[in-house]
């Protein structure tokens, strides 16, 4: 266990806001969790490419930080990837790619630590990590045990999860369970990956997601951001026809008989915000979605962008964007 007293916020959040963290908590092992007795329920962090924090923050900061793996062969097809959380993601890809396990190429190059993959249900190029996750195994802060949570008992759903839900706060996701496989299982069905035929390899896969990810997204090292700042939106049949007969061009995705999902990126970029910046603050040139902080802006600046994109959506559509991003106040989550 290892605790920081009062350091800058900067290298735990990948939007680089310059604020205090009063405590860091680093924790590597079950006797450290053990051993660690909070007072109240940290805020418990990966690698910060989902927060962002408005103010100095006074709640403790807790993370899990070790990284092994391993893997099991099921047959002589299925492997069973058992991964710690503080494992980086995009590195946890790359090894899988580089051992010829096919499962989880079309999720490379996005951030943050793999504890952290469960709690949003990160997704990308019509894969989520639902479809791949066998289980998550999850440290209860009161009564101190590792509870083994399958993943139908996950509740996966759009960004979100139990550990969102019923299990926010109650404690900390120490590693994560999947299910890869050797036999090639390309999933192409999706714009940049659609033009691979059916016998492409892993390793062109995950390049071309790679080379498709940076010619629309900025790498939080070079340009502040914390990626897809909203969720798009899911909204009823009904009304998705009703705006169809005012903004004819306006895409929607079937998400069930009674749902379409529609492109918070279009709605941003039909309404101007692409490109657009707000006193150091702004959406990203290539990719509207994308919140970035130029190096000068401030959580008030943020706030006031954030409020001008959702009210302007709201009036235009009668749309309400959520965030996708933790936005932490001084004592914990004030929109998450």
């Amino acid at each position: 266990m290892r605790i920081l007293s009062h350091v800058s916020a900067k290298p735990y959040s990948t939007f680089r806001f310059q604020q205090t963290l009063a405590e860091v908590i680093e924790l590597s092992s079950i006797a450290d969790l053990n051993a660690y007795n909070p007072v109240s329920a940290p805020i418990v962090l990966g690698e910060g490419s989902n927060t962002i924090f408005l103010q100095d923050i006074t709640a403790p900061i807790c993370r899990y930080i070790a990284t092994e793996k391993s893997i099991t062969t099921i047959d002589d097809n299925y492997g069973l990837l058992h991964v710690a959380a503080g494992h980086n993601w995009h590195e946890l890809v790359t090894w899988t790619v580089d051992n010829s396990w096919w499962g989880i190429e079309n999720l490379a190059l996005i951030p943050g630590a793999v504890g952290a993959a469960p709690v949003q249900n990160i997704g990308a190029y019509g894969v989520e990590l639902a479809d791949r996750c066998l289980y998550v195994d999850f440290y209860h802060w009161q009564t101190k045990q590792v509870q083994r949570i399958t993943a139908a008992r996950c509740s996966f759903g759009y960004r979100d999860s139990i550990f969102k839900q019923d299990l926010a706060g109650k404690g900390i996701i120490i590693a994560v369970g999947l299910l890869l496989q050797k036999a090639a299982m390309p999933i192409l069905n999706y714009n940049g990956l659609d033009n691979l035929t059916k016998n492409v390899s892993l390793k062109t896969v995950y390049e071309t997601v790679i080379n498709v990810r940076n010619a629309k997204l900025p790498t939080p090292d070079k340009l502040a951001n914390c990626g897809s700042f909203f969720k798009n939106p899911i909204i009823s049949h009904e009304q998705f026809v009703s705006l169809q007969q005012v903004f004819p061009t306006i895409p929607g995705y079937k998400v069930n008989q009674h749902s379409i999902k529609v492109p918070a990126a279009w709605l941003l970029e039909q309404q101007g915000f692409k490109g657009y910046c707000h006193d150091g603050v702004g959406c990203y040139e290539k990719q509207p979605l994308v919140l970035v902080n130029y190096g000068s802006g401030t959580p008030n600046k943020l706030l006031e962008l954030i409020a001008m994109i959702t009210d302007t959506v709201h009036r235009t559509y009668a749309i309400t964007l959520e965030p996708e991003v933790r936005l932490l106040s001084a004592s914990g989550i004030i929109k998450a």
